[in-house]
């Protein structure tokens, strides 16, 4: 549950006010839902962008040495960033119950990765609408309360709107760099 990050320390607390938390807490108290999600998407957007770039766009795309492929076992290739990120979601979920993410989009390639409830599409179209700005809201799922937050997936490199345009499964197929491609739906259950 959430008490398990909700006295996140002073060190977190510490970084946190120096990103600009626009809700302080004291130690005792914790941090504040929204905090400490943007403090989780933070790491999880840099850790992607990296793993984008500098590793399948920069050997895949440009230097041509190796291909990204979802079926990277087979064609002994790079993992994609969407199913690096999956797989970090799914051994974090075997870990701990205190928050879940997931990268969801309006245009799934994969239909699992498709919106399920109607907050997530909410969150979804506001970010694809509101550009550089992220969705906050609670909602209900099987009897417990979840703070949820929608941050935008952009395409942060040459290898993410080509690989969405190019694959046969894409529902869009007009992707540019800068673009909202999806979105990261984190959820924390409330106290």
């Amino acid at each position: 549950m959430y008490s398990k990050f909700g006295k996140l320390k002073a060190a977190v607390l510490g970084g946190a006010l120096a990103l600009g938390a626009t809700q302080p807490a004291t130690a005792e108290e914790g941090l504040d839902y929204q905090t400490v999600s943007d403090l989780l998407h933070l790491v999880m957007s840099s850790d992607r962008t990296v793993y984008t770039r500098m590793i399948v766009n920069r050997l895949a795309v440009q230097e041509k040495v190796i291909t990204a492929s979802e079926h990277f076992e087979d064609d002994k290739a790079l993992v994609l960033p969407a199913q690096m990120f999956r797989f970090g979601s799914e051994m974090v979920a075997e870990e701990t119950d205190a928050f879940s993410y997931s990268l969801l989009s309006l245009w799934p390639i994969n239909k699992q990765n498709a919106p399920t409830t109607p907050l997530e599409i909410e969150g979804l179209e506001y970010i694809a609408e509101n550009i550089g700005e992220n969705f906050y809201g609670t909602e209900e799922l099987g009897g417990q309360e979840y703070f949820t937050a929608v941050y935008p997936d952009i395409a942060v490199a040459e290898a993410c709107s080509k690989c969405h345009n190019e694959h046969k499964d894409s529902p869009r197929t007009d992707f540019e760099g800068g673009d909202v491609m999806g979105g990261v739906v984190i959820r924390i259950p409330m106290d």
